[in-house]
């Protein structure tokens, strides 16, 4: 009824900031608490927020005018909180993935489903005037049928900036896991469902070497696979290969290529919300820019927040529990592959998501 969505925000790491700068331009979304395991760090975040408490994580599950959690912990602990906050009755949105396994997402979701509460999950980056560009294109037939697509990511490894690097290389991480979930969510919503896989990895060094913060010249020990590649099998027939590295230096490889029967086209990076989107039509003789023409304008991390409160009762968020289940049941089974040399068949599929048109939410700077 046009009343703002109440949000409560659990974990006041590195990734809070980027929250609150939308949070403060959103007329649709009003941050009234957050919690943190240190409690200084859920003050610090409360100090500079007008209108904002800080409370234990207990307390702002149980809080009254907590609409919908926003779950910023750690992948290992997204199940548990978001399961405490369904408990209490309240929707949740949770930073990627939806948890750390694909049955413990699933725990989620039928507990959302019999509360009668609503899960989101990012990358919302897929809502924004980027991916949503190229989606438009797909469905203007621009490219015609899609054949095929090429998802690339690849850096020396997060330990050179990251000053906690340590989650990236134990269980739960990985190239795959970390970042997969920005490229599969993006070729779902371009090229709809993935229905089969199959994968291969490799592991380079048993430990990293810390490059910065208070930590710097620690060494972390490497328990999982450094390099993914895979292939999926969409619905439709696309093939979509994926290249995860925390291995390689640098790719000159578009992030995103999608390759039809009358063109190809050049999709910016999925870690981020716009960027130019390229076509190079069959008997062109160059690439060319196509101006943004679909999507959120000028969004960042939170839009999907938005997006979730003004999706009609009943009806699946964009950037939702259904979506970032299906991306997680995907990577899963590509390591699984690369593990036994198997194709893996998904059992989940997801809608692609509707398309968002060319849109400026209504905004105001807050303080």
């Amino acid at each position: 009824m046009g009343k703002p969505l109440n949000v409560g925000i659990v974990g006041c790491g590195k990734i809070v900031e980027q929250y609150l700068t939308n949070f403060r331009r959103l007329d649709s979304i009003d941050l009234v608490a957050v919690a943190d395991l240190d409690p200084a760090r859920a003050q610090a975040v409360a100090d500079s927020y007008e209108g904002v408490r800080a409370l234990t994580v207990d307390g702002l599950l149980e809080a009254n005018d907590v609409d919908l959690v926003l779950n910023l912990t750690i992948p290992a602990a997204h199940a548990d909180i978001a399961l405490k906050a369904i408990a209490a009755g309240k929707s949740v949105y949770g930073e990627k993935p939806l948890a750390a396994t694909t049955e413990e997402a699933r725990q989620v979701l039928d507990a959302a489903k019999s509360a009668g509460v609503v899960v989101g999950c990012a990358p919302d980056t897929v809502l924004g005037t980027g991916i949503q560009t190229a989606r438009k294109a797909i469905d203007d037939d621009l490219i015609g049928a899609p054949i095929s697509a090429t998802a690339t990511m690849a850096t020396p490894g997060h330990e050179r900036w990251h000053p906690n690097p340590d989650f990236y290389y134990q269980p739960g991480g990985g190239p795959l896991l970390d970042m997969g979930p920005y490229y599969v969510s993006a070729l779902v919503t371009l090229l709809g469902p993935v229905v089969s896989v199959v994968g291969a990895a490799s592991h380079t060094r048993n430990e990293r070497t810390i490059g910065s913060g208070p930590r710097e010249g620690q060494k972390v020990p490497v328990e999982i696979d450094s390099h993914v590649t895979g292939v999926l099998v969409h619905a439709s027939g696309a093939l979509s290969t994926l290249f995860m590295s925390f291995d390689a230096v640098k790719t000159k490889s578009s992030n995103i290529e999608i390759h039809g029967e009358k063109g190809s086209l050049a999709v910016p990076d999925p870690n981020h919300f716009n960027g130019d989107v390229q076509l190079f039509a069959l008997g062109a003789e160059d690439w060319e820019t196509i101006p943004a023409s679909a999507g959120y304008v000028d969004s960042g991390r939170g839009f999907g927040i938005a997006d979730l409160a003004a999706t009609p009762a009943g009806e699946e968020p964009r950037a939702g529990g259904e979506l970032a289940f299906h991306a997680l049941e995907v990577m899963e089974s590509v390591l699984e592959s690369a593990r036994t040399g198997q194709a893996v068949s998904i059992k989940s599929t997801a809608r692609r998501p509707s398309a968002v048109p060319l849109t400026e939410l209504a905004t105001t700077v807050r303080a």
